[in-house]
């Protein structure tokens, strides 16, 4: 904070002598000194490349800043962080209204949600959430996690967050993504029309709005459990109103042998490839 607050006074110190320069005989109103505020907030967060944690702490400073965040912040933290995701999931002008908000898709980017037991998935115990330093998100992936008749549908799945199980040999994967244009798609359609009921408890990590549990509705391919590393039936992941996806799965733990090492090495090679061509 205390590298933000000079930010903050070196740049408002050089907007207000350009405002002198300009306009010698007075001094800018409030109302300009509001919109001059929104500015110097952006051209701070931009010298500091968009830090998600500085951000957050400032969005909680007031009232105030909270709404800058939301009206502008936010959005320009996601363009800036993930330019081709966005514009994929916005359309061509990122100044679009998002489902959701742009509030929940940072959040969405930058937050591991954890997990917790549910009807078809039973932890001995909770798995807390966490800030994700890197995470890569690839629509590639998301085509393993759609029915086939919903195939023409854009979901962005990140790879899955490990995290440590008690007992047992597998380990907890955490897993997220986020739709294109959720109320207009295939998978919304079928879920209506398989009269699928939304969760009684279970709410959204990022935006709190009720879910489908696609297990319950018999929506999950098997290709999703071969993508993540997993095993058929050891996974759960759960649809909300505004299309951000979250699910936990038990990952597989693979053999120390040299002819494993040598095919996961191969197919983190082809996986890469694959990524960078969904970019």
């Amino acid at each position: 904070m205390l590298l933000l607050e000079a930010r903050f006074s070196v740049v408002q110190m050089n907007t207000n002598r350009r405002s002198r320069s300009n306009q010698p005989s007075r001094l800018p109103s409030s109302g300009e000194s509001g919109i001059e505020n929104e500015r110097v907030l952006v051209l701070v967060f931009e010298s500091i490349s968009w830090d998600i944690h500085t951000l957050c702490a400032v969005a909680s400073l007031s009232r105030r800043f909270c709404a800058i965040a939301r009206r502008i912040l936010w959005r320009r933290l996601c363009v800036n962080r993930a330019p081709g995701m966005v514009a994929a999931l916005s359309g061509a002008d990122p100044s679009w209204r998002i489902d959701g908000g742009w509030h929940a898709l940072a959040k969405l980017m930058f937050f591991c949600g954890g997990g917790e037991s549910t009807r078809y998935f039973n932890l001995s115990q909770p798995s807390p959430g966490h800030f994700a330093c890197e995470s890569r998100f690839s629509k590639t992936s998301g085509r393993f996690f759609l029915p086939k008749n919903c195939r023409r549908d854009l979901l962005y799945i990140s790879d899955p967050c490990e995290h440590h199980a008690v007992g047992g040999d597998e380990h907890l994967g955490v897993f997220r993504g986020v739709f294109r244009e959720f109320m207009r798609s295939k998978t919304r359609e079928c879920l209506v029309r398989r009269q699928a009921a939304l969760e009684e408890k279970a709410r959204c990590p990022y935006c709190g709005g009720r879910v489908w549990s696609m297990t319950a509705a018999r929506l999950v391919p098997k290709s999703a459990a071969r993508r993540l590393g997993s095993r058929e039936g050891g996974l759960e992941f759960f649809v909300c109103v505004n299309g951000h996806l979250h699910g936990t799965c038990w990952l597989i733990p693979l053999s120390s042998s040299s002819d494993e090492e040598d095919r996961v090495r191969r197919s983190f090679t082809i996986y890469s490839s694959l990524y960078r061509l969904s970019l």
